[in-house]
């Protein structure tokens, strides 16, 4: 067995070292083994939207016929006629007809070009032939496995170890949102509870697994969390204070009309507020508990006064690029709506006074004021912990 020892040597060495303890690694794995099984968790709503009778295959766009089509500039309205050759499944080589409706909406419509590779359903009747052809979007399960592919790739080589604990970290994040935070609210729990519970969850895991079990991982952890609660409360007071209504993200209003009408818009606005800032809180936590932890490493006697002054001082710098990162990241989803508003002279009293705008103020300086907060407090708490064994200030 030389050979195979030779080469996890190698491999280890190559990711960058293997000095996790023992506690650790059986962390990690039990970190690993539990995000797979929340991916097959059922979520209760799986087959809420599918047919009966229906099948999902890759298609070919062989002919459009754009005729019943009224275009007005970059708008189209009206039915794209297509014949589409099937290429998968057990009707592999057919080709069917399908029409494409567009109701002049662009965030909303596709459109298809000969050649184009779509997603399609196909009906099927009792006698097992095929009865209606809807094509759904253009085909991208493919592109999504390849871009997902790099990323991890590209995590392991760069990032070596660090990297697969990271993966961890970000495959267990989109696991307990998908499969358990969101079935959660669906079935009628408060949305800002649930999302405090779970974003405190996925908080504890990324920075133990990024952090090890240390104190250095606690005071990260705790700090975060402070930023958490009290960046939540935060948004519960401003939402209700600027009296926003809660329907001004995509497809929110859509929930109440598919029989989720006991949903509470503006509270669920105020979980994807401090969700949405949590992840840069985790960063911060991170960076001001590392930094603190070597400084302890490399200064023993350091008392914990000077620690912590060290601490805030690192904190002060992080934090003020992030709350800049923040305001980045939020304005970006809304970048279209703002050029509209300068496009048009809208006067800015008008503009911070409409209920998209100031729910993204709203969004922006709560997310970043929470944020300013978890530096003091990570600061306490790696200061408290890390210098347990010298009292002296």
């Amino acid at each position: 067995m030389p050979g195979l020892k030779a080469a996890f040597k190698g491999a280890v060495s190559f990711l960058g070292g293997f000095k996790e303890s023992r506690k650790d690694i059986i962390f990690i794995i039990t970190a690993g083994l539990f995000t797979i099984l929340i991916f097959f968790i059922p979520t209760g709503f799986e087959g809420s939207a599918v047919q009966t009778n229906a099948l999902r295959a890759r298609a070919r766009v062989v002919h459009v016929n754009n005729d019943q089509l009224k275009i007005i500039g970059p708008v189209r309205q009206g039915v794209q006629q297509m014949d589409v050759k099937i290429l998968s499944g057990g009707f592999k080589g057919q080709v069917f007809q399908s029409s494409n409706h567009l109701m002049g909406k662009m965030e909303l419509d596709k459109v298809f070009l000969e050649g184009d590779i779509a997603l399609a359903v196909l009906s099927v009747n009792d006698d097992g032939k095929i009865a209606h052809v809807q094509v759904i979007d253009h085909y991208r399960t493919n592109k999504t496995v390849f871009l997902a592919a790099g990323f991890i790739a590209a995590m392991i080589l760069i990032m070596g170890w660090m990297g697969i604990k990271t993966l961890v970290s970000f495959a267990f994040a989109i696991a307990a949102l998908v499969r358990i935070l969101y079935p959660m609210i669906l079935r009628g729990w408060d949305p800002v509870a649930a999302a405090v519970l779970i974003t405190l969850l996925i908080t504890a895991l990324t920075l133990f697994l990024v952090g090890g079990l240390s104190k250095k991982a606690l005071g990260a952890f705790l700090g975060a969390a402070g930023g958490i609660l009290i960046t939540s409360v935060l948004a519960f007071i401003f939402t209700s204070w600027f009296k926003i209504h809660g329907a001004v993200r995509p497809f929110t209003e859509t929930l109440l009309f598919t029989g989720f009408g006991h949903l509470n818009l503006p509270r669920l606005f105020i979980a994807g507020l401090f969700i949405a800032a949590s992840g840069a809180m985790t960063d911060l936590a991170m960076d001001v508990s590392a930094a603190m932890d070597e400084i302890k490493k490399q200064q023993p006697a350091v008392t914990r006064f000077g620690l912590m002054r060290s601490g805030f001082t690192v904190a002060r710098q992080a934090s003020g690029t992030m709350t800049t990162t923040l305001l980045l990241a939020y304005s970006a989803e809304y970048t279209a709506m703002i050029m509209v508003f300068i496009a048009q002279g809208v006067p800015l009293e008008n503009v911070i006074n409409m209920v998209w705008v100031s729910s993204e103020i709203v969004h922006t300086l709560v997310g970043s004021f929470g944020l300013v907060l978890v530096a003091p407090l990570t600061v306490f708490f790696c200061g408290m912990l890390l210098s347990v064994k010298n009292q002296k200030t």
